[in-house]
């Protein structure tokens, strides 16, 4: 959803990161592993749709690919930008019009795309959305020689990447919810977060050494082909025929908001619960988007000398293990007896608040190796975000998580841009970055406050049950 330019030309989007996770809602009609899946039955008679284990380390190992190759398609164009504007000979402000315009098309299908997924699997929604972005990618070089217009070109090509990855991650929110035990739920969703972080790395060190080699259009060769064989596995090795099948109709009923839903959307939207989540949310991927977009100029302005692969790929290390272990306690302390919604709030106290602390020492150092260790730890503390707020989400709707996160995607995202443009503000009024860190913590706040005094977690997507986790 956010990204973030450094100096070297890498742009990194993150605030994704913030928001992936959890629910329990059953989904009939899908049977995701090619003739291996096995469906059980529960106490009261009625069918048990979730993965078996070997099926869901099957499923989390691919869709962690997935996200990385996601990353991998989206930063290409960033990594390329200075060849590309040389090449084309544009300026800064046309090579920012080809940047922001991902962002743009990024907001507009969050929403739709987790309704979609809710509507008819999400797995159908990644592969469509995948398949697509994947051509366009492979074919970006190619449409250079259509016509000279090619920042037009450029232009819409990015626009319409933002549109197809949009759907990405709240398909994701939405098949975690149907597909994977709660039990499991952190662990896997914290597993598939890290592709991010092991795609920005992929195509930083491969895309460089293409670029330097082959050209820029080595890289979207390399980033696009790569995505329609991981879409070519998927459909061949996971899904069945019958499952490859999406008619139209499907399609367009999946689109609408039937006034027969067994949502109650009016009484959803009046529970303090949901929007405690939506309101941590919006502050965590605004504030992880504000961050990460300022980070690598607070490291040049403050440390002239440094190394810019350093702090653009430390902390991406650090935020891998991070997050895989932020997973692993979630679901342990879950298994150890612990109540869901403690441990969500612990978890959520890490990633906002702790993480928080670390960001406004920051400000305080002027050490370049402090900075980097508080820069590695605030980021990888934020990726506890996996297990606290995002997968809230799918605690209280699992029939809509889809749409829910989607929602709260749109938001951030929305929200980030004013407090980049806010962050830069205070940046030239104050003359000081801790101004910057200030006001991450102070967003970082006032989400986490909100979510301890209002978040729960029972479902609240029925009328009349309601689940206390």
């Amino acid at each position: 959803m956010a990204s973030s330019i450094g100096r070297n030309g890498v742009q990194v989007y993150s605030s994704d990161l913030v928001s992936l996770h959890h629910h329990s809602h059953h989904y009939h009609q899908q049977q995701p592993v090619k003739n291996t899946y096995k469906e059980g039955t529960k106490k009261d008679g009625t069918v048990d749709s979730y993965w078996s284990r070997p099926e869901s380390r099957i499923w989390t190992a691919m869709l962690l690919l997935g996200t990385c190759l996601l990353y991998c398609a989206r930063v290409t164009m960033p990594i390329c930008a200075v060849a590309m504007s040389s090449h084309f000979d544009w300026d800064k402000k046309q090579s920012g019009i080809v940047l922001s315009s991902f962002f743009w098309g990024y907001c507009l299908t969050q929403i739709i795309g987790g309704h979609l997924s809710d509507r008819i699997g999400g797995e159908k929604v990644l592969l469509l959305s995948a398949s697509a972005w994947g051509f366009i990618t492979a074919i970006t070089p190619l449409l250079t020689y259509i016509s000279s217009a090619h920042l037009i070109f450029m232009t819409i090509a990015r626009f319409l990447m933002g549109l197809l990855q949009g759907v990405y991650f709240p398909a994701l929110a939405s098949l975690f919810s149907q597909k994977v035990r709660e039990s499991e739920r952190a662990f896997t969703c914290s597993t598939v977060g890290t592709g991010s972080q092991f795609g920005t790395l992929v195509i930083g060190g491969a895309g460089s050494l293409l670029l330097d080699w082959y050209g820029w259009e080595s890289v979207f060769y390399f980033s696009g082909l790569l995505t329609l064989l991981w879409v070519y596995c998927m459909c061949k090795y996971l899904l069945n025929d019958k499952e490859l099948i999406i008619c139209l109709e499907h399609l367009a009923k999946g689109l609408s908001l039937s006034k027969q839903t067994k949502v109650p959307w009016k009484q959803l939207f009046k529970k303090a619960p949901i929007w405690a989540v939506i309101v941590a949310q919006l502050s965590s991927s605004s504030t992880f988007f504000t961050l990460l977009s300022w980070l690598p100029t607070f490291f040049k302005d403050t440390f002239p000398e440094s190394k810019g692969w350093v702090f653009n790929v430390v902390p991406w290390l650090v935020a891998i293990p991070t997050s895989l272990f932020s997973g692993f306690l979630s679901d342990h302390l879950i298994n150890q007896g612990y109540k869901t919604i403690t441990v969500r709030k612990f978890m959520q106290v890490i990633g906002s608040g702790v993480s928080s602390i670390f960001a406004l020492c920051m400000g305080q150092t002027s050490s370049f190796c402090k900075a980097i260790v508080f820069a590695s730890v605030s980021i990888g503390l934020q990726t506890f975000n996996h297990s606290g707020i995002s997968v809230n989400v799918q605690d209280l709707a699992p029939s809509c998580a889809g749409l829910l996160f989607g929602i709260g995607n749109t938001g951030g995202a929305l929200l980030g841009v004013v407090c980049v443009y806010l962050a830069g503000h205070l940046i030239e009024t104050t003359g000081s970055w801790v101004s910057v860190f200030n006001l991450v913590a102070t967003v970082n706040a006032l989400g986490l406050c909100t979510f301890l005094i209002f978040g729960e977690a029972r479902r609240m997507d029925t009328d009349s049950a309601y689940i206390d986790l």
